[in-house]
């Protein structure tokens, strides 16, 4: 199985970046795991916040194939623990899927057609987060469900 990650816009903090490369390292020992930034929609200031999620859905989209399972990143999401979460990706590792596709969406959010097509929605917290701590924190929280399957001290229950 392979678990992708799809953000709308680079990062620009090379801080963050540099910890977002070593979680994506730390993943590898465990599972094919792709990160793709998709560029930030260009001209959003005569674009209301609706036609700028539509720009970013289909740019989306079209990333995704029909056998991918979609999950988004969203505040209305599942929330979990980090052991739930960890069982959360052994169900899908045992559903035979080829392809988790988890997506953090623009600065407003996930366009209807994105919503209509996902699988499943997961929420990191009841809190906001910027977008680019959001992947920080994602990619982290992936590096500790696995590490939780593996039975490895990372993670102290």
């Amino acid at each position: 199985m392979t678990i992708s990650l799809i953000a709308i816009g680079k990062t620009d903090n090379n801080q963050l970046q540099t910890l977002i490369n070593e979680y994506i390292k730390r993943i590898g020992f465990y599972i094919k795991f792709v990160f793709e930034v998709i560029p930030d929609v260009k001209n959003t200031k005569h674009l209301s916040e609706e036609q700028q999620k539509q720009k970013e859905g289909e740019l989306i989209l079209s990333k995704i194939s029909n056998a991918d399972t979609l999950v988004l990143l969203d505040e209305k999401g599942k929330q979990f623990t980090s052991v739930d979460f960890a069982n959360y990706l052994q169900k899908h590792m045992n559903s035979g899927v080829k392809n988790v596709v988890f997506v953090i969406g623009g600065p407003y959010g996930f366009s209807e057609d994105v919503y209509a097509r996902a699988n499943g929605k997961v929420s990191l917290s009841k809190m906001t987060f910027s977008h680019q701590m959001v992947r920080l924190f994602f990619i982290e929280q992936l590096y500790r469900g696995f590490t939780i399957l593996k039975n490895e001290p990372y993670h102290h229950r």
